[in-house]
């Protein structure tokens, strides 16, 4: 936020539309309290021992504090701010004050001017939930009004931001911005960020695309705060996850700055995305001309792209090149290869990757561990005993219906009885009742096995089951 803010009078609060902002930056002298209380107190606060100070004020004074005496110590503590936060978390412990938002703000500008950003925020929160309307509104000329008189510094307004982010105040973090940037105020890259990305998550890419081009004025000729490239990575990643591959490309062609590896790896991910090798290769190929280096993310994203394709081969060579460059895989790296060995069918390679990432130490996603699953089962060398022990291994991994239903099937398939009704009470426990599908396998099981008589029963539950369950439904 810019520190030379034009001298402004400070009017009288008026509706938010008309809020009018005064920030100097003077160092304010506090003269000698002439409350005698106030005094007393400071001078406890400031020379008695931690042990004694807080059973001697509250002997001194057991009514406690008005709202403007806290204030009123509290700025002659100013350049004490732990103290300052002890005391107010004393008046708070024994109820020794009201504070109402005067007291808070004044605490939060002593809190900001000393670079006491969690705790200033902490304070903010507890602000924030002292109003139930317009409660932003309320905190903001509060801490205008307030601002001058404890020397502040401009940052505490990007510290309210964030903390209207933290507890979902969307509408109002936006109301600061805008009253702010009326005024020629603007606030720090990494607040208009956090600002732009939170309100993307929660109403959408294009909601945030939006408030983008509001921060940076990117519809004037002359911005004075510029996005920088964590701006444009966090678009791109908004638009990808809702996947608007054009408005990703859009961004990569707005980007007035350097990309860094990682955005590559978004544009890249983009064209993976929509199997579009050639095009991600020749990203590929630029980072390489434009010297940025390739990082863990950059080669997964690679990978990932080349696996879903089915170049499992070239994707196998980047991983040889992470391990000559140094640069360690990670368990989404061993995920990749894993889904893509299965993809082509080749489940043995998938196997050995698995076990070698087993082996590391490194945990499989479910989506993965079914993958595997599958590939187990639709092998031609009747695998199935071997997927049930896969499921086993899987650390707090819980299958899903179509997992237990091609187990089952493929169990039934080998002969597999036994097991396939371990894996049928294994999934009603969790929940799944039987299907049209599993009755089909244990009757088609047991007629293979050449047990006519279970099968028959089977057949008969299976009609009384679904014709109950059809009459529920109805």
């Amino acid at each position: 936020m810019s520190s030379a803010i034009l001298k402004r009078i400070l009017q009288k609060p008026k509706p938010d539309s008309n809020i009018s902002i005064t920030l100097l930056h003077t160092t304010t002298v506090s003269s000698p309290p002439s409350d005698p209380l106030i005094s007393s107190t400071v001078s406890i606060l400031t020379h008695h021992r931690s042990k004694s100070r807080w059973s001697t004020l509250k002997s001194l004074n057991p009514t406690g504090f008005t709202s403007s005496q806290f204030s009123e110590i509290t700025l002659h503590l100013r350049n004490n701010p732990h103290l300052s936060l002890h005391f107010f978390l004393f008046t708070r412990r024994y109820s020794l004050c009201l504070h109402d938002l005067a007291s808070y703000s004044t605490l939060i500008h002593i809190l900001a001017r000393s670079r006491l950003k969690s705790h200033a925020r902490d304070v903010i929160r507890l602000a924030l939930r002292l109003e139930e309307t317009e409660r932003v509104s309320k905190v903001f000329r509060s801490l205008i009004k307030s601002y001058n008189r404890c020397g502040s510094a401009p940052f505490v307004f990007d510290l309210l931001v964030k903390s209207c982010l933290d507890s979902k105040e969307i509408d109002g973090a936006v109301m600061v911005m805008r009253k702010l940037k009326s005024k020629g105020i603007d606030l720090q890259i990494s607040t208009c960020n956090a600002l732009i990305s939170e309100v993307s998550k929660r109403r959408g890419a294009s909601y945030g695309y939006n408030l983008y081009r509001e921060v940076f004025c990117l519809d004037d000729v002359i911005a004075k705060v510029k996005p920088n490239v964590n701006t444009y990575n966090l678009m791109m990643v908004s638009f990808y996850r809702e996947g608007d591959t054009e408005m990703v490309e859009r961004i990569w062609r707005e980007m007035e700055c350097s990309p860094n590896a990682y955005s590559y790896s978004v544009l890249m991910e983009t064209y993976c995305a929509r199997g579009m090798m050639s095009e991600a290769g020749k990203i590929w190929e630029e980072m390489k001309l434009k010297g940025v280096g390739y990082d863990v993310v950059a080669y997964n994203t690679m990978i990932g792209g080349l696996c879903s394709n089915l170049e499992v081969s070239k994707a196998k060579e980047l991983v040889r090149e992470m391990g000559l460059k140094g640069i360690e895989c990670t368990s989404l790296t061993y995920e990749h290869l894993v889904n893509g060995y299965c993809k082509v069918g080749d489940v043995d390679s998938g196997m050995v990757v698995y076990r070698d990432m087993k082996r590391k130490g490194f945990e499989v996603e479910g989506l993965t561990v079914e993958v595997l699953v599958e590939g187990l089962c639709n092998s031609e060398k009747r695998r199935a005993v071997e997927a049930v022990e896969i499921v086993k291994e899987g650390y707090e991994f819980y299958p899903s219906r179509k997992c237990y239903e091609l187990l089952i099937k493929k169990l039934c398939e080998e002969g597999k009885m036994e097991r396939a009704l371990n894996i049928q009470a294994e999934m009603v426990g969790k929940g799944f009742k039987p299907s049209q599908e599993t009755y089909k396998a244990f009757i088609d099981g047991y007629g293979t096995v050449g047990d006519e008589e279970t099968s028959a029963l089977l057949a008969i539950e299976m009609t009384e089951s679904l014709k109950l369950r059809e009459e529920d439904e109805s």
